[in-house]
């Protein structure tokens, strides 16, 4: 019964292994991006109550499940539950670069233009993050990671994974 967090900078590839691994293992997959936040222009963060509570439905609907995310205080919500996590601890420079050649995400934007749009903004947070000291940041990743006693793995290049 796998249940799996996988957490690291923007464009490490946490959406693609997550997704791969739903395929793979047929397990559900779950973005925090999809809760984190209200449909807002600008964006807003959701209550973290609301948060949490779509996380314990969706944990409490599936037996076996992936979900990622950069949310390191949604993420030891959940950590109990969790038999294994993964760090994308990729270069900064390999983030951005999957994040310029990120398909559209329709789940997250309304259109390609649109996420394009954001690019630049993405590209600056992704360059700021061991300098940051947020939820989303380096320090809180490599610290959740440390600090977990199951099973973990370090990802530190995206050239294909074997989990």
């Amino acid at each position: 019964m796998p249940n799996i967090l996988i957490f690291g900078n923007s464009g490490s590839g946490k959406s693609t292994l997550a997704k791969q691994l739903s395929q793979n293992e047929n397990i559900a997959h779950l973005d925090l991006d999809t809760l984190a936040w209200l449909p807002t222009s600008p964006p807003q963060r959701a209550p973290i109550e609301d948060s949490w509570n779509n996380i314990q439905k969706f944990i409490s609907t599936h037996n076996d499940w992936v979900i990622e995310g950069c949310y390191t205080y949604l993420l030891k919500l959940v950590e109990d539950a969790a038999t294994q996590i993964i760090f994308m601890n990729l270069p900064i420079e390999s983030c951005i670069a999957n994040a310029k050649a990120r398909p559209w995400e329709p789940h997250k934007y309304p259109s390609k233009q649109a996420q394009d749009d954001n690019l630049d903004m993405l590209i600056n947070w992704i360059a700021d993050y061991t300098e940051r000291n947020d939820t989303f940041s380096y320090s809180a990743h490599a610290s959740f990671f440390e600090g977990y006693a199951g099973s973990k793995t370090m990802v530190t290049e995206n050239n294909g994974y074997r989990f």
